[in-house]
């Protein structure tokens, strides 16, 4: 998938190296919910994150919004499942010829973070999957409501 990284994105993704020394892959700048999207290269997370937060705090001062921070993954189901932490993904079902993928959480406190305030959390991974691997997420659902 082609990803355009404009001016603005470049410079948080310099801020995010020069304070925490971890690398991010992408960074998308949500207006809708105030917040900036990193998402980190597989294995620089904890150095990103840093002890108790302490990067994200400093990160949120500098640039005045709210901090969020995805682990890439290279296969789809696994990005989907570093979305949505720390809620408990189940199964991301697939729907045939290249429908929504659907995310089964276990339980029903799961359904909750999934989604996240005012469906921050779900519009969260539709950006990320459209963007990194050209899929559509549909729904969110409890395990007993698909069994």
């Amino acid at each position: 998938m082609e990803r355009n990284i404009g001016f603005k994105e470049r410079r948080y993704i310099e801020e995010l190296r020069i304070l925490t020394k971890s690398t991010a892959l992408d960074c998308v700048i949500d207006d809708r919910f105030d917040r900036v999207i990193y998402v980190i290269r597989p294995g620089d997370m904890g150095l990103a994150i840093g002890k108790k937060g302490e990067n994200i705090k400093r990160l949120t001062n500098v640039l005045g919004k709210r901090i969020e921070m995805v682990e890439f993954s290279e296969t789809p189901d696994t990005f989907i499942t570093n979305i949505f932490k720390p809620a408990e993904v189940m199964t991301v079902e697939h729907a045939p010829e290249n429908g929504p993928v659907n995310v089964i959480v276990r339980q029903k406190s799961d359904l909750g973070i999934a989604i996240g305030k005012a469906g921050c959390n779900i519009e969260k991974a539709r950006l990320l999957c459209h963007r990194f691997f050209g899929i559509d997420v549909g729904e969110v659902l409890l395990a007993t409501e698909v069994a």
